[in-house]
Order: structure tokens, then C-alpha cells, then sequence
């Protein structure tokens, strides 16, 4: 084990697997929302019915989601990697499957319940590997990468669940979709082990992973919540999360339902412009990881080329606020504004989740992602609440949903300058904690 002086590449390998998981953990994510006539139509909910139930639904999905996240880092982080990753995966997955059960807004809500509290063990269990299988140079690309699942899985859903939905009805939507996770579950075992005991792995590989010297001497000891939210860096990560997370749900919950209001596309019309903003946002999925790494390549400082990046990204989201006047001429100019604030937001989330990595120790880190995905289930609940299920369903009531949309656009755009701004002040300089 580990003589090998070839250089070997096994840690992709590792990062294809988080990269499914992901994509499988978003595509359960999004069913419901590519099912929402289809569901409207079953139960008989009219127009604001489907608008106030819907968004129960979703409430009830973040909260579970929130407080999912705060156990799951924790969880993660106990386990270990292998068999907390893979018992999420399992749970989850049973939890997608359950929806097709469900006959009503009650049975939806806790079938959603299950999902977010299972969905949960997702980012903190592939953060966590991700630092553990990558140097930091590498972590914000591995992390681009798999985050770019979200992306997949967002554009799988829509050219395959409605089009399920018509031929075998919406049940069985959720039935094969969710069946996938269980097929992840026998590759996981098959291929994943840490980089101490992975035979595949080696020495040279094993070396490069571990050539961050600042964390040679990392503790191992686990690090109590109390402890945690000591420090200003947890509150810069989950700050972050607060305010930009809800942004991404809201283009995974409501995209279909915008270009239903916006343009009268519904059914299997939605697929190829909800597709096309999701493949956008790939590209700056991956792209976002992969510009901090050249400049750190080019002699940056770890944290400034993390920071600057993340700048550029928060001002790429500018331009949604214009989606609707640019969509007035043709709808694809929207889908285009939108995609490139979808693309800024995955870039700026490959780049806030590795600053856990560069920050704390990883034996802190499944905790610390988990912290912060509570805090970002949080805002997502606090914007449902707020802003989608009181406006939305106002506007809808007096016929302007077009104006509730051009607010949420503001929202969007102001998000990351707003986090990124609060997170400067809160650590300006990079800083490793020792615990």
C-alpha cells in the first residue's frame, strides 16, 4: 500500500462519486416542483390553493432541511465519511420514493419532511471528503465539480419528470427517480475508502494530498457546536449561507412555475428553458472553482484569490434584475440572464464551502458545513414565509405576478454583495483557527 511513486489520479475518482451524489441529491430535490400542475390537477387545488399549499410543502422541506444540517455535520463528522455519506444516501432515497404515497398537502409535507431531514448528510459528508482527498489548491475545483451535480440533477428533472408524469402518471415520477440513489449505494462501497487505507492510491498521490503543511499537525479531536460558533469564521461561512442559499432554491422551487406565469409554458414545454439554465449554471459551476486555483498557482495568497473570486461572482448576478425587461423581447434573452446569475451563484458556492476547509481543522469541517447549511435552510424558510408565500400569493390574487417576480429578482441580485461584504468584515484576512 502506497510504494507506488506514479503519480496516480484515484482522487478524481473519489469526486466522480460526490459528483453523483449530488446530482441524484438534487433530481429527488426537484420532482415536486416539475409536478406542481400535475399535483394541482390530482387534488383539485385552484389557483391559490396550489400557490399556498405549494408553498407549505416547500416550508416544510426547509425546515426539515435546516434542521437536518445541523445534526448532519455533526453526524458526518462521528461516523466518518464512507458511512455516514452512505446512510444520508439510503435514507434519502427511501424518503424520495415515499412521495409517490402521499395524497394530500399533509402526506407531500411529511414525505418532504423525511427528504430534507435525510438530504441534509449530503454537503457536509462531501465537504468533509473533499478536504480529506484534496490539497487545498484543488478543493474549490473538486468542490466546483461536484457542485455542478446540483446543476445535473436540475437538468435531468426536467426532460425526464414530466414526460414520466404523461406516459405513467406522477407516482411513478418520484418512484425511478428515487430508485437511483440505491444504485450510488453499491459504487460507494465499491470505491470509496479514506486515502490511509485506499490500495488504489499512490505514495505520490497520497503525498500531493496531504502537501498543505499547515495541516500536518491538524487536531482530530471533534469540536463541540458551543466551541464552533466561537469563532467569526463560522459566522462569516453561515452568514454567507444565509442570505445566498434561499437564492438557489428559489431557481429550483419556482423556475417552472415562472415560465408557466411569465411565458404559459407548463408540461414537457418547460424542459428545454429550465434545462438551458441549469447547463449555464454548470459551466460556472466548474469555472468558478478553477479560477481561484489559477491564481493561487500565480503566487495568490490562498484566502485573497478565494475572496476576489467571489466578488467577481456577486457581481455577475447583477443582471437579473433585467430578466423580465429582456424576456419582454424574447423569452430566451431571460433564460440566458437567468442562467448566468444561477452560473455566479454555483461559483460563488463552490468557493463559501471551501473556505471551511481553509479555515478549520477537518475533523471540524462536516460541522461547521452543517452549521452553515442550517443557517442557509433558515433564510430559505425566512424568504418562503416572507417573501414567496405572502407576496407571491398576494400578487397572484390581484393577477400581477409578474411584479412579486421582479421583486424576487432585486433579492437575488443585492444577496451576494450583501454576503460578501458582511463576510469581509467579519474576517479580513485569512486566519487557520486552532482549536
Amino acid at each position: 500500500m502506497l510504494e507506488n511513486k506514479t503519480m496516480t489520479k484515484y482522487r478524481w475518482t473519489i469526486c466522480s462519486l460526490i459528483f453523483f451524489a449530488t446530482t441524484i441529491n438534487y433530481l429527488d430535490r426537484a420532482v415536486i416542483s416539475l409536478l406542481k400542475p400535475y399535483l394541482a390537477a390530482a387534488f383539485h387545488w385552484d389557483k391559490i390553493q396550489e400557490a399556498a399549499n405549494y408553498s407549505n410543502i416547500e416550508i416544510a422541506f426547509k425546515i426539515a432541511y435546516a434542521l437536518g444540517m445541523l445534526f448532519a455535520g455533526r453526524f458526518i463528522d462521528k461516523l466518518g465519511t464512507k458511512i455516514g455519506y452512505a446512510l444520508a444516501t439510503g435514507l434519502w432515497s427511501i424518503a424520495a420514493v415515499a412521495h409517490a404515497l402521499a395524497t394530500g398537502t399533509a402526506g407531500f409535507s411529511l414525505a418532504r419532511v423525511f427528504l430534507g431531514v435525510t438530504e441534509a448528510g449530503n454537503f457536509p459528508a462531501a465537504i468533509k471528503a473533499t478536504a480529506e482527498w484534496f490539497p487545498k489548491k484543488e478543493r474549490a475545483l473538486a468542490t466546483g465539480i461536484f457542485n455542478s451535480g446540483s446543476n445535473i440533477g436540475a437538468i435531468i428533472a426536467p426532460l425526464t419528470v414530466p414526460l414520466i408524469a404523461e406516459k405513467l402518471g406522477w407516482q411513478w415520477a418520484f418512484i425511478l427517480t428515487g430508485a437511483i440513489g440505491f444504485l450510488w449505494l453499491i459504487l460507494w462501497f465499491i470505491y470509496y475508502e479514506v486515502p490511509s487505507k485506499q490500495k488504489a492510491l499512490s505514495q505520490a498521490e497520497y503525498d500531493y494530498i496531504h502537501s498543505d503543511k499547515e495541516e500536518e499537525n491538524q487536531t482530530t479531536e471533534k469540536v463541540s457546536w458551543v466551541r464552533l460558533l466561537q469563532f467569526k469564521q463560522t459566522w462569516a461561512f453561515a452568514i454567507g449561507k444565509f442570505l445566498t442559499d434561499p437564492i438557489w432554491w428559489f431557481y429550483l422551487f419556482w423556475l417552472p412555475d415562472f415560465l408557466l406565469k411569465q411565458y404559459g409554458l407548463k408540461g414537457t414545454a418547460v424542459a428545454l428553458p429550465t434545462a438551458m439554465v441549469y447547463v449555464i449554471s454548470s459551466i460556472g459551476s466548474v469555472g468558478g472553482g478553477y479560477l481561484p486555483m489559477k491564481l493561487i498557482n500565480k503566487g495568490w495568497p490562498v484566502f485573497k484569490a478565494r475572496k476576489t473570486s467571489m466578488l467577481i461572482y456577486a457581481f455577475c448576478v447583477l443582471p437579473i434584475i433585467f430578466a423580465q425587461l429582456l424576456g419582454s423581447l424574447n423569452m430566451w434573452y431571460a433564460v440566458l440572464v437567468i442562467g448566468l446569475a444561477a452560473a455566479a451563484h454555483q461559483a460563488w458556492s463552490a468557493n463559501i464551502f471551501t473556505t471551511v476547509s481553509d479555515m478549520f481543522p477537518k475533523s471540524a469541517t462536516a460541522s461547521v458545513t452543517g452549521i452553515g447549511g442550517m443557517f442557509g435552510g433558515l433564510g430559505g424558510i425566512m424568504l418562503s414565509l416572507f417573501v414567496q408565500k405572502r407576496m407571491f400569493v398576494y400578487y397572484e390574487s390581484i393577477n400581477q405576478i409578474q411584479t412579486g417576480y421582479y421583486i424576487m429578482f432585486f433579492i437575488c441580485a443585492s444577496a451576494y454583495l450583501l454576503g460578501w461584504t458582511i463576510m469581509h468584515f467579519l474576517v479580513p484576512k485569512m486566519k487557520k483557527i486552532e482549536i
